[in-house]
């Protein structure tokens, strides 16, 4: 299993007049799977809430979801599967997958009772991951449907952050209207997996199955983003580095001197993760010039391998003395998707403080940034939120739900 690893600006040329310019470095890495490559097993723990506000649909629906993860387990693939209320148990222990039908059975036995305390749910689900975690894809799926009655939610964080320096991966995924969203993404955005939002019941199956094929398609675990930068160039202050594929989150940028190491969790073979790094560059002679260059550290499962390192890759630039813009319209697309999602968390910023024309403003222009890379159903709901609010309308929870979900990736 391989790195790919593909650099690119958002201007290919500099003006060699100019003491400093601002470029955008749009990076895509992914994993590529050799010929010989044996597959990973998978690690899974499902960690279900099953709190009173559960009863009925919610839970069926749910409990069918899981079934279905269960049946597309391959032999060797690990599960565990933790339910919590106000406190948490452990429904099926870490287990090599051998009888799905006795899991399955032991999942059929959960009913709806009690509170909601996701940090007991978490820290259970953490433990189970830990006794499978050795070559293996370490995944885990939190699901919940309320607020964290019973816990501490600053406790989910360092827990989420935990699972991170473990090498695990969280998908978080809120179930209904009424889950905390700020919880759950930043839960998921900590420890490197995905948010969804299952809106209706009938949901539960499809939302699954996305996620599930997602950490199907995980080559390398564990993988940081490497920076050398060159004299005369830096990165940006305030927050210099985002992902924006195949969601948006903004990134941590740990610094040693002029090198720099963003953890960017799995990669994937399907979906690339694509970072996008805000520059500063000083003035520079004629010619083609060394900015910075990139690498790739990452554990590799399917060779037993940690702390591996991709080869170099210098990315340069063209100085003119009589310049000429090259823009590279791909990496304008990851722009205006960051730019998204940033004019939207202003747009929330403002509602919390009361400022329902200006949160407006902001939703619509990110409804036109939404049209301009293309994204049409980001666009609707986007200015759908947009003109409720100016209509004088309060959003529901699920409008800010989906507002929020839209702002991070491009619905599918």
């Amino acid at each position: 299993m391989r790195v790919n690893l593909q650099p690119a600006w958002n201007d290919g040329n500099l003006d060699a007049s100019q003491s400093s310019s601002q470029r955008q470095l749009s990076i895509s890495v992914s994993a590529i799977a050799d010929s010989m490559d044996r597959s990973v097993p998978l690690n899974l723990c499902l960690i279900l809430d099953h709190s009173g506000s559960m009863g009925g649909r919610p839970l069926d629906t749910v409990k069918q979801a899981a079934y279905r993860l269960v049946d597309r387990l391959n032999p060797g693939d690990r599960l565990s599967v933790v339910a919590f209320d106000h406190r948490a148990k452990v429904i099926v222990s870490n287990q090599i997958i051998e009888d799905k039908e006795r899991i399955k059975k032991q999942i059929e036995k959960l009913h709806a009772e009690g509170g909601t305390a996701i940090d007991e749910g978490l820290k259970q689900g953490i433990d189970e991951l830990a006794k499978g975690k050795k070559d293996t894809v370490s995944q885990a799926f939190l699901l919940t449907d309320g607020e964290n009655e019973h816990g501490d939610n600053d406790r989910c964080l360092k827990l989420a952050g935990l699972a991170a320096e473990f090498k695990m991966t969280l998908n978080t995924l809120g179930f209904g209207d009424h889950w905390n969203q700020n919880v759950l993404e930043k839960i998921s955005d900590a420890a490197g997996g995905s948010l969804s939002y299952i809106e209706r019941p009938d949901q539960a199956t499809e939302k699954f199955s996305l996620v599930f094929n997602r950490i199907q398609s995980v080559g390398l675990t564990d993988a940081y983003l490497l920076f050398e930068l060159m004299p005369k160039v830096r990165l940006a202050e305030l927050k210099p580095v985002a992902q924006v594929a195949p969601e948006t989150i903004e990134l941590p940028v740990q610094q040693d001197g002029n090198k720099y190491m963003v953890r960017l969790g799995d990669l994937m073979k399907d979906s690339p993760r694509i970072i996008v790094a805000n520059m500063y560059v000083g003035q520079f002679p004629a010619g083609r010039q060394l900015l910075t260059n990139v690498q790739v550290r990452y554990d590799d499962p399917t060779a037993g391998r940690q702390n591996v390192l991709s080869d170099v890759v210098p990315v340069d630039i063209n100085v003119l003395t009589s310049y000429v813009p090259a823009p590279n319209a791909e990496v304008q697309q990851h722009i205006l998707a960051l730019a998204k999602y940033r004019q939207t968390q202003i747009a929330e910023a403002k509602l919390q403080q009361g400022d329902r024309a200006g949160a407006a403003t902001m939703l619509q222009t990110a409804a036109k940034t939404a049209l301009q890379m293309g994204d049409k159903g980001g666009a609707t709901v986007l200015q759908t939120s947009a003109t409720r609010l100016q209509a004088g309308q309060d959003l529901s929870e699920a409008d800010r739900k989906k507002t929020r979900i839209v702002s991070k990736t491009v619905l599918q």
